[in-house]
C-alpha cells in the first residue's frame, strides 16, 4: 500500500497558497509514489491554475492527485499517515478527533511560508507540542541546508534548458500567447500586487533607448497599468506601444505555462511565494513583490533574502539590485533604480544563473518532507 499524505490548503494570498499546495502534491505522487488528498476550501482560485478541474466537484481527481473540497461543515474523512497544513491553516475540529482514535498517530507537518530569516533555520523541524499529545513539527522551506529545501520538480531545470535551447521552442510558446516581441527588445513579465511605483517604473521604459515588451497576465495589478495607460479595461490580447515599450495583456495561465513564460523573458517580476520560488529557477534577473505584512513586518523578510541572495555580487551591482527591490516594496522612485540597475546588467544575468545552480545542488523541498517521514518512523 502506498503511504497516504493529506495536504489542507486555505486559499488566503489568491493564488499563492494553492499554488505551492498543488505543485507539492503533484510531486509527491509522481515522483515519490505517495497516494496524496489536496483539501482546498476555494476551487475557483484552483481552476485558475488546473483548467481542467471542476469547482463544483466535492472529489475530483487530477495528475494523480485526489482533490476534495474542504467545506466550512467537515464532511469526515479517514486521516492519512501524513497530515500537512500549509501556512499555519487550522485542520477542522472534525478530522484532528479522527486523528487522536488512529492507533498510530499521524505525523503532523505545519509546512511554514519561506523566508531567509536567521531564525527559520533554528525552528525547521522542532516539535510543536500538542496538549491532545499529536506530534506535530515545523517544517520551514528555505535557501540553506538547515532548512526544509524548495519545490523544485525533477524535471523542472531540463525543460527550462530544453525551451531555451530547442531551435524555435521559444518562438513556438510565445507565439501561441499571440506575443511576437520587435528584434533585440528585451522580454520582461510582470505579475503583482497593487503597486504605486508601476507608472513610474513604465514611465523609465517607455524613455529608455533599450526597446522593452512587457507580458502582463491578468491580476492585480492591471488596475495600475490601465491607470498608466488611461484604459479603463485591459481585455487580455490587449497591446500598446509607448516610446521604447510595448506592452500586452496576456492570459492567466497554468502553472506549467506560467514556468515557460518565466523561462522566455530575460526579467521576471513576480510576487509572494509561488512565482517568486519558480523565477529563481527561472534563471535570470528578478523583482520581488513580496506579499504585504501589517506594520510592514514582510520588509524584514526582503532585507533577508536581499541579504542572502546578493552575496557574490560586486559591491555596486548588489547595491543597485537592493535598491530596485527596496523601490518596489517601499514606495521609492522606481524609474531612477531602474536606471541605475541597467550597467550591472551582465552581471545579474550571471548571478542569476550561479544561484539558481548553487540551490539546485540541494534537496528539494518534496524529496525532504518524504525523509523527514521516513526518519520518523
Amino acid at each position: 500500500m502506498k503511504p497516504t499524505w493529506d495536504i489542507f490548503c486555505a486559499v488566503v494570498d489568491n493564488y499563492g497558497d494553492i499554488g505551492v499546495t498543488w505543485r507539492l502534491a503533484r510531486q509527491l505522487v509522481a515522483e515519490h509514489d505517495l497516494a496524496v488528498r489536496l483539501w482546498v476550501d476555494d476551487l475557483q482560485a484552483f481552476v485558475r491554475l488546473c483548467p481542467q478541474a471542476d469547482a463544483g466537484a466535492a472529489q475530483q481527481w487530477q495528475q494523480g492527485v485526489e482533490i476534495r473540497h474542504w467545506p466550512a461543515t467537515w464532511p469526515g474523512a479517514e486521516p492519512a499517515q501524513v497530515v500537512i497544513g500549509a501556512f499555519a491553516c487550522q485542520l477542522p475540529d472534525g478530522y484532528v478527533e479522527a486523528m487522536l482514535r488512529q492507533p498510530t498517530p499521524p505525523l503532523w507537518l505545519n509546512l511554514d511560508y519561506l523566508s531567509a530569516e536567521d531564525w527559520v533555520e533554528g525552528c525547521h523541524g522542532l516539535p510543536s507540542p500538542q496538549a491532545n499529545g499529536l506530534r506535530k513539527f515545523f517544517f520551514f522551506p528555505g535557501f540553506t541546508d538547515k532548512t526544509g529545501g524548495l519545490l523544485r520538480e525533477a524535471s523542472l531545470l531540463p525543460r527550462c534548458q530544453a525551451l531555451r535551447q530547442a531551435p524555435g521552442e521559444r518562438e513556438q510558446f510565445l507565439g501561441g500567447l499571440g506575443v511576437q516581441p520587435e528584434e533585440g527588445a528585451r522580454l520582461i513579465s510582470l505579475f503583482a500586487y497593487e503597486n504605486p511605483q508601476l507608472g513610474n517604473w513604465l514611465d523609465a521604459l517607455a524613455a529608455a533607448a533599450h526597446p522593452s515588451h512587457l507580458l502582463v497576465p491578468q491580476g492585480r495589478i492591471l488596475g495600475d497599468l490601465g491607470t498608466w495607460l488611461g484604459e479603463a479595461e485591459l481585455p487580455v490580447g490587449t497591446l500598446h506601444r509607448r516610446g521604447a515599450l510595448t506592452v500586452q495583456v496576456l492570459p492567466f495561465v497554468s502553472q506549467d505555462d506560467y514556468d515557460r513564460l518565466l523561462w522566455s523573458c530575460d526579467f521576471n517580476a513576480v510576487r509572494g511565494e509561488d512565482s517568486f520560488v519558480r523565477a529563481q529557477w527561472a534563471g535570470a534577473p528578478m523583482l520581488w513583490h513580496i506579499y504585504i505584512q501589517e506594520e510592514n513586518a514582510h520588509w524584514e523578510k526582503l532585507e533577508a533574502f536581499l541579504a542572502l541572495y546578493r552575496q557574490g555580487l560586486s559591491p555596486a551591482a548588489g547595491h543597485a539590485l537592493s535598491a530596485l527591490w527596496r523601490a518596489w516594496n517601499m514606495d521609492q522612485p522606481m524609474g531612477q533604480a531602474w536606471t541605475a540597475l541597467q550597467p550591472h546588467w551582465e552581471e545579474l544575468r550571471e548571478h542569476a544563473r550561479q544561484w539558481q545552480a548553487a540551490q539546485a545542488a540541494r534537496p528539494d523541498l518534496a524529496t525532504r518532507l518524504v525523509q523527514f517521514y521516513r526518519n520518523s518512523l
